[in-house]
């Protein structure tokens, strides 16, 4: 909670309103009331509006990655192809959050040198105001269409796809950089991280390795659209920092200290800025992001083809542990547990309407519950996408591989609670549906003993 007087204090400051203002253009712009987002949608226009906001109690601002041609005409009843058309473009923001504000900046390193490998030029980097940091490529370095598709269309699929490729590129040597950080101390490691060490280090040639996939956390499934992130020299809640711009050549040197409001100065390395930037120079980080898309989506449809929904909606004392407990309502993780309850729910043949339902109940058990808003929209987008996918795989129990192929969202969020069925299988919507097919398989064996027995008789 920031009180009152001290987001006052800061936002009086005309230099940072304006700096505000400049990031606003062509965004949907929510005000935060420390845990509440006000209405949406809404965008700010002047200076004066972020001070009356303030003044109402106003203590962050956040700001949409797609650029609009009209924000206060977007409503969460309009189709995708109505907000395709509402939309100019999107910026490319990855949101880089280890946990821990030194793994964090390593990462942001490695992200920005990645894209420099990759000729980008125009690369922006700011300090999330918490544990993370923001690296941001503006739409203008992307060309306009590649193979007959518009780009501007191509949102969330496009900054997913390059998030996911970035973070699968850069794990091994963020793992070797955390190592030489820590000295190569894993037990810190894993102190600080509150992982188990079969779950961030695996062997190669019998020499023990980090794997930070774990704790390595690029905002990749959670990009959908209307996707907001903090503005630049927006106040942290928790913190109470500001999410200050910073040379991305010097991300290593930055210190927390550097943004405390009484700190804070404007930077000239503006968030996503757009002059200057360089006509197709994102091209080839595109392309290549794609074709790792299709590689992975190859390589999970091989691994799903056994797996058949059922036309049924199976029960909910079948569901694993780490369902039941996510269904009991969560502290944290809850945008990463509905993205696992909507896959979850549609692989064991559950329709909207159940699942609706459904969401709603768990919503409401949880701490701080999700916005509703932002709930049905997911629900929304899910069905429209028809395309059904399995929940993320289980992690992986073998101490002496890595984990491969899956996202750690279980253990991530304190879920991963395995019962003796959960060996048995890969993934939680399989647990369900093998345990389906065991009880049918029972019971058409207790149905033929007694024929048996009847016919004896």
């Amino acid at each position: 909670m920031i009180p009152l007087h001290i987001s006052l204090n800061y936002y009086k400051r005309s230099d940072i309103r304006e700096e505000i203002i400049a990031n606003s253009k062509d965004r949907e712009v929510i005000a935060k009331f420390n845990d509440n987002f006000g209405k949406r949608p809404d965008i700010l226009r002047h200076p004066g509006d972020i001070l009356e906001l303030v003044k109402q109690g106003a203590t962050s601002f956040h700001a949409s990655e797609e650029l609009w041609r009209n924000p206060l005409q977007l409503d969460t009843s309009l189709r995708k192809h109505e907000l395709d058309n509402l939309r100019l473009g999107w910026d490319l923001v990855l949101d880089i959050d280890c946990g821990i504000f030194e793994y964090s900046r390593e990462a942001a390193y490695l992200v920005i040198q990645f894209l420099k490998f990759h000729n980008i030029s125009s690369i922006s980097c700011k300090f999330s105001g918490n544990k993370g940091f923001h690296i941001g490529v503006p739409f203008q370095a992307f060309p306009e269409k590649i193979k007959n598709e518009e780009i501007k269309r191509m949102f969330p699929d496009a900054p997913r796809k390059i998030a996911l490729y970035i973070k699968e590129m850069i794990k091994k040597e963020l793992g070797v950089r955390v190592m030489g950080f820590e000295k190569n101390n894993f037990n810190a490691i894993i102190e600080k991280t509150g992982k188990k060490a079969n779950e961030i280090t695996y062997y190669d040639n019998k020499i023990r390795v980090l794997n930070p996939e774990p704790f390595l956390n690029i905002d990749t499934l959670l990009i959908s659209s209307r996707h907001l992130y903090r503005m630049p020299y927006s106040l942290h809640e928790k913190s109470e920092l500001a999410s200050t711009p910073l040379n991305p050549e010097k991300v290593l040197l930055f210190r927390k200290e550097f943004a405390l409001p009484r700190n804070t100065r404007i930077s000239k390395h503006r968030f996503l800025d757009k002059e200057n930037v360089k006509s197709n120079e994102a091209k080839q980080l595109l392309m290549e992001a794609l074709d790792f898309g299709i590689k992975q989506e190859t390589i999970k449809l091989k691994e799903e083809k056994e797996f058949i929904a059922p036309e049924k909606a199976l029960p909910e004392e079948l569901f694993p542990p780490c369902i039941k407990l996510i269904l009991n309502g969560l502290e944290d993780g809850r945008k990463r547990a509905l993205f696992i309850l909507l896959n979850y729910f549609t692989s064991i043949g559950w329709d909207y309407d159940m699942i609706e339902k459904k969401l709603k109940e768990w919503n409401a058990k949880n701490k701080e519950p999700l916005r509703e808003v932002y709930l049905i929209g997911q629900l929304r987008y899910h069905k429209q996408n028809r395309k059904k996918i399995l929940p993320p795989n289980c992690p992986k129990r073998d101490n002496n591989l890595p984990l491969v192929n899956q996202q750690n969202y279980y253990t991530d969020i304190g879920i991963c609670k395995p019962d003796n069925f959960c060996t048995k299988i890969k993934n939680p919507a399989q647990y369900t549906t093998r345990k389906a097919w065991l009880i049918t398989r029972q019971n058409k064996g207790k149905a033929v003993k007694n024929e048996r027995t009847l016919k004896v008789i």
